[in-house]
């Protein structure tokens, strides 16, 4: 069955993406995983995929900037699991803009949904995994952490993922749950294509110029952080806990 064999994870933003690689690669090694996604329709897709490829998943529509909805979600997967071993906070968005052109409004909604959420599913989720003295927490950073042009929200953002990360490695340590972050860089999703569409270039374009400026010359693929992600939520990693690893082909 693999590393995940009769374990249960959560991953959010599953739908697409880092999130929906994630969530196929867990289920890939045995895992049963709750796709959870703003996106219920979209959710339940993934989850059907995963199924039809001969894993266990559900989909869930859960809004995780709403504590309550996130709490009711959990309480969901564990009434029909009986456990949650595994979470993968990978939900996000961007909006991008400079910062004297940035309105409040989209500070706070990436705030919200890149930083605020994670706090919301890791309180949910050591719920189950403080009384089981288990539990593996992956949460998604990026490379846009070390600062990046008309990102002043996201960067805050993923910077505050490596604080939340660090500080929930020491809190929940002594009940057996590692806590880690990952920090992709230019990986070809729909986000980074709308990166590419807000300067102005085709995303094959933006690849291009990033892909020179990476010592692999190349862009990441959404397969290759599940990975990483995948190696940080198993016992491979039982002793690795308060880091963020950079993914990002080289580049500095």
């Amino acid at each position: 069955m693999g590393r995940f064999a009769d374990r249960v994870a959560v991953v959010t933003g599953a739908a697409q993406g880092i999130g929906a690689a994630t969530a196929r690669r867990l289920a890939a090694e045995g895992a049963t995983v709750a796709v959870v996604d703003l996106a219920v329709e979209r959710a339940r897709q993934a989850a059907e995929e995963i199924v039809g490829a001969g894993g266990r998943a559900t989909g869930y529509g859960c809004d995780v900037t709403d504590g309550a909805a996130v709490s009711a979600t959990f309480e969901e997967v564990v009434g029909a699991h009986g456990r949650l071993d595994v979470l993968v906070n990978n939900a996000g968005i961007t909006r991008d803009n400079l910062l004297f052109k940035m309105p409040a409004d989209e500070w706070d909604a990436v705030i919200t949904t890149n930083l605020t959420s994670m706090f919301h599913c890791c309180q949910a989720a050591q719920r189950h995994m403080v009384p089981a003295r288990y539990g593996r927490i992956v949460n998604l950073s990026s490379r846009s952490a070390l600062g990046n042009r008309g990102q002043v929200n996201y960067a805050a953002a993923k910077a505050g993922v490596q604080g939340l990360t660090a500080t929930l490695a020491i809190e929940l340590g002594p009940f057996n749950i590692t806590v880690n972050a990952v920090a992709p860089g230019y990986i070809a999703t729909a986000m980074t294509a709308a990166t590419a569409e807000r300067v102005g270039a085709s995303p094959e374009e933006h690849q291009r110029h990033v892909a020179e400026q990476t010592p692999l010359r190349r862009v990441g693929q959404p397969e290759e952080i599940a990975a990483v992600i995948a190696f940080l939520a198993s016992d491979d990693a039982s002793y690795v806990s308060g880091q963020t690893l950079y993914v990002n082909g080289g580049a500095r």
